[in-house]
């Protein structure tokens, strides 16, 4: 599973809808939710 880190929550937690995106650079992400709050997550790079 995929990892993000929460700014709400203030540390690393698991992405809930976790979903391959890519940036306009070409560059690969994730964006998802956090299994904690329900706060948008997002990190650069594959999972």
């Amino acid at each position: 599973m995929a990892q993000a880190y929460c700014m709400k929550c203030r540390k690393k937690v698991e992405v809930n809808n976790a979903r391959q995106i890519t940036l306009k650079n070409g560059r690969p992400a994730v964006q998802g939710t956090c299994a904690g709050c329900g706060t948008k997550v997002f990190r650069i790079g594959k999972v």
